[in-house]
This record gives C-alpha cells, sequence and structure tokens, in this order.
C-alpha cells in the first residue's frame, strides 16, 4: 500500500514550503546611504539659516561654521571621521535665551538631508 508514503511526502512537503517565502521590497522603501561630507556640510549652513543664525564664518575646509542668534554664539561642525561616516555637531552658548534654537537646527538639518 502506497498510502503510507505518499502521507509522509505530503506531510513533509507542506511543513518545507513554508520556508520558501520570497520577500518583496515594499513600496517607497528607501535605502539609507552614508551621507558625503559636502552634502552634510551644505546642508548644516543651510539648517544655520533656516533657523535664523546670522552666519558670521564658514569654512567647508575645516569644517566649522559660526554664527549669531539674538546674542546666542552658535557653531557647527562637520567632521569626516574614520569609517567613512560624517558627524555633524551643533553647539549654542547661552541657549537659554532661545532654548528651541537646537531643534530648529535639527529639524532643518534633517529636512536638508531628506530625512
Amino acid at each position: 500500500m502506497h498510502t503510507r508514503p505518499v502521507w509522509l511526502l505530503f506531510t513533509i512537503g507542506s511543513v518545507l514550503l513554508p520556508g520558501c517565502v520570497v520577500y518583496e521590497t515594499p513600496v517607497g522603501y528607501v535605502r539609507a546611504y552614508p551621507a558625503t561630507y559636502d552634502r552634510a556640510w551644505s546642508a548644516a549652513v543651510g539648517a544655520l539659516q533656516d533657523a535664523g543664525v546670522q552666519i558670521i564664518s564658514a569654512d567647508s575646509a575645516t569644517g566649522i561654521a559660526r554664527g549669531t542668534k539674538d546674542g546666542v554664539d552658535v557653531a557647527v561642525s562637520v567632521v569626516r571621521q574614520a569609517d567613512g561616516t560624517t558627524r555633524v555637531q551643533f553647539d549654542a552658548k547661552l541657549s537659554e535665551r532661545d532654548p528651541g534654537l537646537a531643534q530648529r537646527f535639527s529639524d532643518a538639518y534633517e529636512r536638508r538631508m531628506g530625512r
């Protein structure tokens, strides 16, 4: 009688088939790539302007931009890191005069980076 081997093959086949599912990339999926230094620099300087900071100096070679907003001294540094990523740091002295300044800069930077 061939009923048992057929039933056994059917059972094994139905257990293994779900393991063969192929997942498609969802619509709208975006791959994140490390930001280039130039792109991060442009976004950082633009974000300063978007946040209302008057830029006093900006040197892309050193990666440092300085400015002021209502008496608050602001500095941004853009640094190439050893692992190929780019780090952006925002510092504001006396930020209690404008407690939302750092968040406005961050939001503007993220928007300019397309995030």
